[in-house]
């Protein structure tokens, strides 16, 4: 882990990204969110099994809404495997998404109250206070096995790898 001030871009211009950045083989640290009905969701009790972590600004833009779709339709396959979606957007936000969209298999949390998840895992956006792009895979002991910090917002995660590595830690 590093707490060196690190740069992606969103729309081409850099913007910096706060928290301590985490690697593969890292321990994942644990963190509180807030889930779609209020209430806060402490990671540890919530992921026993192993985990993707899809992290995204915003369902409610064309990437991250995609990405969101994405790990859906993929979590049916993943048996053993949870799959959750970590934004800035308010619960109400994520209800309304989810429920127009038909997100049945992706748990939906909003970091929005702390930005817990994105201080502890270096994904917070100092300038917009949006949480930047990029996919974790944590296993059963808790271990990162896959990290991914989308150096450009707008882009899309590398989904075969992230996958690829789930189907091995499950």
């Amino acid at each position: 882990m590093t707490k060196e001030e690190r740069k992606v871009t969103f729309g081409g211009n850099p913007v910096t990204l706060l928290g301590e950045s985490r690697a593969q083989g890292d321990k994942a640290p644990d963190f509180t969110v807030i889930d779609r009905e209020l209430k806060p969701v402490r990671f540890y009790d919530a992921a026993s099994s192993p985990c993707i972590i899809s992290v995204v600004p915003s369902v409610d833009t064309g990437v991250c809404s995609a990405q969101t779709r994405r790990f859906n339709e993929e979590a049916v396959s993943l048996k053993g495997l949870i799959v959750i979606t970590v934004s800035m957007d308010l619960p109400f936000a994520l209800n309304r998404f989810c429920a127009a969209e038909g997100i049945e298999h992706v748990y939906t949390f909003s970091d929005h109250r702390e930005a817990e998840f994105g201080m502890k895992y270096g994904f917070l956006i100092k300038e917009l206070r949006l949480l930047a792009r990029g996919v974790v895979l944590v296993d059963s002991k808790r271990i990162i096995r896959h990290i991914q910090y989308v150096p450009e917002i707008g882009h899309h995660p590398d989904y075969e790898a992230v996958l690829k590595a789930a189907r091995g830690v499950v």
